[in-house]
Formats: structure tokens, C-alpha cells, sequence
């Protein structure tokens, strides 16, 4: 999607585990191994943004982790925050703010995560992946190309919380 702002856009990053596994993609355009993830739309709020772009890359639904604040008052809905946020830089003349999300998948149609024993099979979305794969902490450190540091902690910490 074409940026919605020249300097700044707001974007999701989706750390999905299942298994004690993280799924991560090889991005086409940027030749990096990333989480799923893209631009929240203009029409959507970053929940709707972290679903929409789990389903698009990888074929999967998915349940996004965190916190849900109660809220009463008409007009306002709480919405899961957000595991971090971060910025970072695109070009000289654009940046992006990411919401980072952990996120865990759900069976088709279904709204209960699978069980350890039943694998969740993502798609390759092949105009914007090279490559998608779950990924245990070790093997983060046999990807090719490197994995940048950052991505890897963020995968590293997304598996030990949710996996334990």
C-alpha cells in the first residue's frame, strides 16, 4: 500500500508462536526475514490492521495477546494493547511508528488456539514472501540471510512469554 502520510505512517508487526515456535516470513521487496506485519489502513483501527494482515501473509487467523481494559462510556472501545512500539526509519524522509503484537493461531472458523499437536499451516503469500516458516529460538540464528538482532529479540521474547 502506498504510504498514508509522507513523513510518518502507523504500522502492526505480528509475532504469531504456536508450538514454541514463531512464524516469520522472508520479505520480498526488503530481502530480510520479518514477522508478519504492513500498514494500518485509513478504515481500520490496529487491531483490525494485526488480523487483517496475519490473514493476508499467512493464510491464518489469529487471536491477539494482551490486555483488554474495561470500558463503559458509549463512544469508546478499549483496545488490546500493544506488547511494545516502536520507530524506524524507512528512508531519510520517512519513518514508521509499529505497534508490535504477540498473537497466537485459531483453528479455521474456530476461536480456541490449536492444541500443541495440531500444526497451523501458513500459506506463502507468494507477491510479497520469498519464504514462510515457523522458527524455534535456535533456529532464528540459522536463517539466511541473518536475521537482524532486533527482529530476533522481539521473536525470542514473543516465544518465551507466550510458550513459556
Amino acid at each position: 500500500m502506498a504510504h498514508i502520510h509522507e513523513k510518518i505512517d502507523f504500522t502492526v508487526a505480528i509475532f504469531v508462536v504456536h508450538a514454541a515456535k514463531v512464524l516469520v516470513i522472508h520479505h520480498r521487496k526488503l530481502g530480510k526475514w520479518l514477522p508478519l506485519g504492513g500498514h494500518i489502513e485509513l478504515d481500520e483501527d490496529p487491531e483490525q490492521a494485526a488480523v487483517r494482515e496475519a490473514k493476508e501473509e499467512s493464510g491464518l487467523d489469529v487471536e491477539l495477546l494482551g490486555e483488554r481494559p474495561p470500558t463503559t462510556s458509549p463512544g469508546t472501545r478499549a483496545l488490546i494493547a500493544p506488547r511494545f512500539l516502536d520507530i524506524h526509519r524507512i528512508s531519510d524522509t520517512h519513518e514508521h511508528i509499529g505497534m508490535i503484537y504477540w498473537a497466537r493461531p485459531l483453528p479455521a472458523g474456530g476461536h480456541r488456539p490449536p492444541p500443541n499437536g495440531v500444526s497451523a499451516n501458513p500459506v506463502l503469500a507468494p507477491a510479497e514472501h520469498h519464504d514462510i516458516r515457523w522458527c524455534s529460538a535456535a533456529e532464528l540464528d540459522r536463517l539466511s540471510p541473518p536475521m537482524t538482532d532486533a527482529v530476533k529479540w522481539y521473536c525470542r521474547q514473543a516465544i518465551e512469554e507466550i510458550a513459556g
